[in-house]
């Protein structure tokens, strides 16, 4: 059996091997490495898969810093949003001076509990900022509905969830990260969509919005030497598009490989003995960015899994709200109990595109071995 790993970069990389070393070697040649066509061909093959406007970018925190700065919030706007996510979600909104108002999530998806957000709600409010968690959207629909009658923006952090489908209650979709007004998404390597670096991209439907964005991007330029607004400098680089977009043509059969080796997890684990799996939901799909169970013998688990040679992490080990960094946001132990109770219970296992069989039967037969001890 070959090594399993908790993602596999270099194997799925030999599978397109030819047409990405061919897309790298093409972009050397012309030495076009910064703003070239390449960056503009695979944000509109995006764009299209998407339908929506793309911005590619430096990474996903500046996709979010993007997506704020564009919306022209004030100082001591709030943000609600999760305590349950990666750092980044609200590193940008207190570098921008904003203020992060928490909502715990539900004990099922980690996404936002949206029976909480209306009570979260002041005359501060400005905007909402779901974490499609882990590769599933949070309930689209009840969000833009409140954030409807409040008048609210909507960004969606959706840097786990590209390629998933979001589905109405009238049967319509869309995808992750083009419900809202602006998505963010992240080209992490292990991301769905990963590129060999960092790499990020911003989305909206909403054509002037996104010119914003596109504009803020590039030092906020309106034309050559010609600045009309604040901006930054966040930008994918040619080699790193050049990659993406050959990786795009198989995002699909990607997620489809994902999602039966999670369909896999779950046919072995769902009566396992303190493991429990990853809930659906009917108005997402998954696309699996992690495959995470909640086990009452967490960290025992992990160590277990270690001594077979079976990696495993933790997202996330500790609530933002409790992190020694966020201190000055006045949340303390208690405030949160679903989001602090889940960072003590979950669990990550492998998942990648190239899991094979016989990895995946080794790992769930060790997992049932841990839970037949304990």
């Amino acid at each position: 059996m070959q090594t399993i790993h908790m993602s596999d970069i270099y194997g799925q990389y030999l599978t397109m091997k030819a047409e990405i070393d061919e897309a790298i070697q093409e972009v050397i040649k012309s030495t076009r490495f910064i703003k070239s066509g390449k960056v503009r061909d695979f944000e509109a093959k995006l764009a299209d898969y998407l339908d929506t406007n793309v911005i590619a970018c430096g990474n996903g925190t500046d996709a979010l810093q993007l997506a704020f700065m564009a919306l022209d919030l004030k100082p001591g706007d709030e943000v609600i949003t999760t305590p349950f996510s990666f750092v980044s979600t609200v590193e940008v909104l207190v570098l921008m001076r904003l203020k992060p108002v928490f909502v715990d999530v539900c004990p099922d998806t980690f996404n936002l509990d949206v029976e909480q957000i209306e009570k979260a709600i002041t005359s501060k409010t400005k905007a909402i900022l779901p974490v499609h968690l882990f590769g599933q959207c949070a309930n689209m629909e009840a969000i833009l509905n409140i954030a409807k009658k409040h008048e609210l923006y909507v960004v969606e952090d959706a840097c786990q969830a590209l390629g998933t489908d979001y589905i109405f209650s009238d049967g319509t979709k869309k995808k992750a990260g083009t419900i809202g007004n602006i998505g963010c998404n992240s080209f992490f390597p292990s991301k769905n969509l990963g590129a060999f670096g960092d790499g990020g991209a911003v989305f909206s439907g909403d054509k002037n919005l996104a010119d914003t964005i596109r504009s803020i991007a590039n030092h906020g330029m309106k034309a050559k030497y010609e600045y009309e607004r604040i901006g930054i400098n966040s930008r994918l680089d040619s080699i790193q598009a050049a990659i993406l977009e050959v990786k795009l043509n198989y995002l699909d059969q990607h997620i489809k490989a994902r999602q039966e080796a999670a369909r896999f997890y779950d046919q072995q684990l769902y009566d396992v003995p303190g493991i429990i799996i990853p809930e659906r939901k009917d108005y997402s799909t998954h696309t699996f960015h992690q495959y995470t169970i909640k086990a009452e013998g967490r960290n025992e688990l992990k160590q277990f899994l270690e001594t077979k040679g079976i990696p495993s992490m933790v997202y996330y080990p500790k609530a933002l709200h409790l992190q020694e960094a966020y201190k000055s946001l006045g949340y303390k132990a208690g405030d949160f109990p679903i989001a602090e109770r889940i960072s003590q219970t979950v669990l990550s296992l492998p998942m990648h595109t190239e899991l094979d069989i016989e990895q995946m039967e080794y790992i769930v037969e060790a997992i049932k071995s841990f839970s037949q001890r304990s």
